[in-house]
C-alpha cells in the first residue's frame, strides 16, 4: 500500500511539474517583451520562483510601471506562500539548513500535490518530486522563451499562463467535489475566498485580492470544528 501511494505521489508530481513548467516559456517571452533582459528574466525564475508573482511584476513593467511598483505587487502576491509554509511545516518536518533551502519550493503547485496525498510520507514525496521537476523545467523554459521572443509578435497568443491555475484547480477539485463529511466545509471555504477575491479585484492592486481572500479562508477554517 505504501509503495502504491508513493508511486501515485511521484506521478502527480511529475505530471504537475511538467505541465506547469512549460508555462515558463510564456514568462520568458513576456519578460523580455516587457523590457527585461534575458539574464534578468532567468534570475527571476531562479530566485523568485513563483509564477504568479513573476507574471505580476512583468505585467506592471509592460504596462508602464516601474520596477519598484512591480516588485511591490509581486511581493504582495507571493506573501500567500508564507501561509502555505505554515501548513506545510509539520508535514515536511525539516530541520536546520534544509528548512530555508526548501522554503523556495513552497508554492501553489507543490502545496497542492502534497495536500492531495493520503499520508505524510507520500505528501513529502509529492512535494519533492513536484519541486525538483517544476524548478528545472520552469527555469529551462524561461531561458527558451526569453531567447525566442524575437520570433514572436505577441507572446500572449501562447496562452500558457493559464496552465498553472488550471492545474492547481484540477488537483483540488476532487477534494471539493467529494462526498466525505469535510467536503462541504471545504466548498464553503473555497466559495468564501473566491467571492472576496472577485469582489476586490477591480479596486485593489495585483496581489491584494489573494491576501484578502486568504484572511477570509483562515477565519473560516478557525471557526470550523476540528
Amino acid at each position: 500500500m505504501e509503495a502504491t501511494t508513493r508511486s501515485s505521489a511521484i506521478r502527480d508530481g511529475l505530471g504537475v511539474g511538467i505541465a506547469v513548467g512549460l508555462s515558463g516559456v510564456a514568462f520568458g517571452a513576456a519578460a523580455t517583451t516587457a523590457g527585461l533582459s534575458v539574464a534578468q528574466a532567468c534570475a527571476l525564475s531562479l530566485f523568485a520562483f513563483t509564477g504568479a508573482s513573476q507574471f505580476a511584476l512583468v505585467g506592471v513593467v509592460a504596462g508602464g510601471g516601474n520596477l519598484v511598483a512591480g516588485t511591490a505587487g509581486a511581493i504582495l502576491l507571493g506573501a500567500r506562500n508564507g501561509l502555505y509554509g505554515l501548513r506545510m511545516a509539520g508535514t515536511l518536518d525539516l530541520r536546520g539548513w534544509r528548512r530555508p533551502a526548501t522554503a523556495v519550493g513552497v508554492i501553489d503547485e507543490t502545496t497542492a500535490v502534497a495536500l492531495a496525498q493520503p499520508d505524510e510520507e507520500s505528501a513529502r514525496t509529492g512535494f519533492v518530486v513536484t519541486f525538483v521537476t517544476l524548478y528545472l523545467i520552469w527555469n529551462a523554459t524561461t531561458l527558451a522563451g526569453a531567447l525566442g521572443t524575437s520570433a514572436l509578435s505577441d507572446p500572449a497568443v501562447l496562452g500558457l499562463d493559464v496552465v498553472g491555475p488550471a492545474t492547481f484547480l484540477a488537483i483540488l477539485w476532487p477534494r471539493l467535489t467529494g462526498k466525505d463529511p469535510g467536503a462541504a466545509g471545504l466548498r464553503l471555504v473555497a466559495a468564501g475566498g473566491a467571492a472576496v477575491a472577485l469582489a476586490t479585484t477591480p479596486f485593489t492592486p495585483p496581489g491584494v485580492p489573494v491576501l484578502l481572500a486568504a484572511v477570509v479562508v483562515l477565519a473560516l477554517l478557525l471557526r470550523s470544528p476540528r
